[in-house]
């Protein structure tokens, strides 16, 4: 391969083009910017009342099974993790994203990258209008190509939590749950969720 060649693939993104990676790295600070299928995704950072339902739906997550207080831990939770998954790579910042700890290796939080290249076992997206096509769609067919074991879909303005588990082919529809129930949900059914939480101000 000649020098000029070798000059046009960025080591870190080696699949992707030149001009997207730069928009990528340069994107502004107000944007989330994720590639998708090889394209530059930028989009609004999120809303307050989006911001408030992953943050709280965090908070109840982290407890028990982040820290084991009063639940069985065993997870390991980050809000708006960079994930670098495939080879080209794909750029996704889920809401919200869990790993199994005995999945996770000691450097799991120090990547040599940026981005984490270990799928999620579990991601949520709280869905506003300028996302819910994304996250449905293409975001949703690489969290299944990668193996990610289950994806929430959290609606502020419809109060509702889906919970979705990998199938062979597609996903599986497990439960919708709404309003201010306290339900038991996959992978995390070990502690009941109350909703009421996600929606309060």
């Amino acid at each position: 391969m000649s020098g000029d060649a070798a000059s046009t693939i960025d080591p870190e993104f080696p699949g992707l083009a030149l001009d997207v990676v730069e928009g990528y790295r340069n994107a502004p600070e107000h944007l989330v910017a994720e590639i998708i299928d090889g394209e530059l995704s930028l989009l609004p950072r999120p809303r307050p009342r989006h911001a408030r339902s992953a943050g709280e739906l965090h908070g109840e997550l982290r407890g028990p099974f982040d820290r084991g207080r009063d639940g069985p831990g065993g997870w390991i939770f980050l809000v708006e993790a960079e994930l670098h998954l495939g080879a080209r790579p794909d750029v996704l910042v889920p809401d919200l994203a869990g790993w199994r700890r005995e999945r996770a290796p000691a450097d799991f939080l120090d990547p040599v990258r940026n981005g984490i290249a270990l799928a999620p076992d579990w991601c949520c997206e709280v869905l506003s209008p300028s996302t819910e096509r994304l996250d449905r769609g293409r975001k949703l067919a690489i969290y299944h190509r990668e193996g990610v074991g289950h994806v929430w879909f959290v609606s502020p303005v419809l109060q509702t939590v889906e919970v979705l588990r990998r199938a062979d082919v597609g996903w599986s529809l497990v439960a919708t749950f709404e309003g201010d129930a306290v339900v038991r949900a996959e992978p995390f059914d070990a502690v009941p969720l109350d909703l009421a939480g996600l929606w309060s101000v």
